[in-house]
């Protein structure tokens, strides 16, 4: 959804269950090609229940559902279809592994974001993960997780993936862009706020949407970086997972008040 406010036409691929007709049919009129997605009447859509308190930490559950069955997809069916970036997100862990395997098999860029699933994985399990991918994007929490499972440090594991994304809530982000042999980190602000911060959940999947935006748009990695931030300050003071639709008017218009001037805002929403 965030992509396809940004202007992409984004691929759903994954599993849903009889329960998922309405929502898959709003995706598709809100520009997110859903042909990727199986259903499966059998069984209910997976869901994901989280309390939040009023600092924003949230306790979270899952119902598994028809993402059990994601293992079964393959990306081998979609290799003639000009993929650009495959987005690994958490899901069922076979499914992950199964599709980072064949993003490596097939030359598929991908990004890596195990998210939640960091306290399932097993360290090997996320070593394998993130191995051949282009980026792996992370929250502060996620990458302690991480480092304290795989048993690499910070280093070691920029050292293996060229993009490294960790998120810290109101203090921004951090991206570390590794290429031979050198990194760069750079520290990227959050977007002012300026409404109420009303729900988090969601918020790092509209960040992760403007990343994304930016990195294909080929705009240097500080930009990307600050087009998710803004695209996580309007979830944030959204109810819910999804913000309301924002024009490109008023995404610019938030871009600037938080950043300034950017030029590559003009090509954020071409198609």
């Amino acid at each position: 959804y965030g992509l396809a406010l940004l202007g992409e036409r984004p691929l759903l691929f994954a599993t849903a269950g009889h329960d998922a007709g309405e929502y898959i049919g709003w995706l598709a009129r809100e520009g997110v090609d859903v042909s990727g997605t199986v259903l499966h009447d059998d069984v209910f859509t997976a869901s994901f229940f989280v309390s939040t308190d009023e600092q924003q930490n949230q306790l979270a559950s899952f119902y598994t559902g028809a993402m059990a069955r994601a293992r079964a997809l393959s990306l081998r069916s979609l290799a003639g279809d000009g993929v650009a970036l495959v987005v690994i997100s958490p899901n069922d862990p076979e499914a992950m592994a199964r599709y980072a395997q064949e993003s490596r098999e097939l030359a598929l860029p991908f990004l890596y974001d195990p998210s939640q699933q960091v306290a399932r994985l097993t360290g090997e399990e996320l070593t394998e993960g993130m191995t051949g991918a282009w980026i792996l994007v992370v929250n502060d929490y996620e990458f302690g997780v991480l480092t304290n499972k795989t048993g690499l440090s910070q280093e070691q594991i920029e050292s293996r993936v060229p993009v490294v994304v960790v998120t810290h809530g109101a203090e921004g982000s951090t991206i570390a862009v590794t290429a031979e042999g050198k990194t760069s980190r750079q520290q990227i602000p959050a977007a002012r706020l300026e409404g109420k911060a009303v729900d988090p959940t969601g918020v790092g999947d509209a960040f992760r949407a403007g990343l994304i935006r930016g990195a294909r748009l080929g705009a240097p990695w500080e930009v990307s970086g600050r087009l998710g931030s803004v695209c996580a300050l309007f979830s944030l003071e959204a109810q819910g997972p999804q913000p309301p639709r924002y024009t490109p008017a008023e995404f610019s218009a938030r871009y600037v008040r938080s950043f300034g001037e950017e030029p590559w805002l003009e090509k954020v929403f071409r198609v």
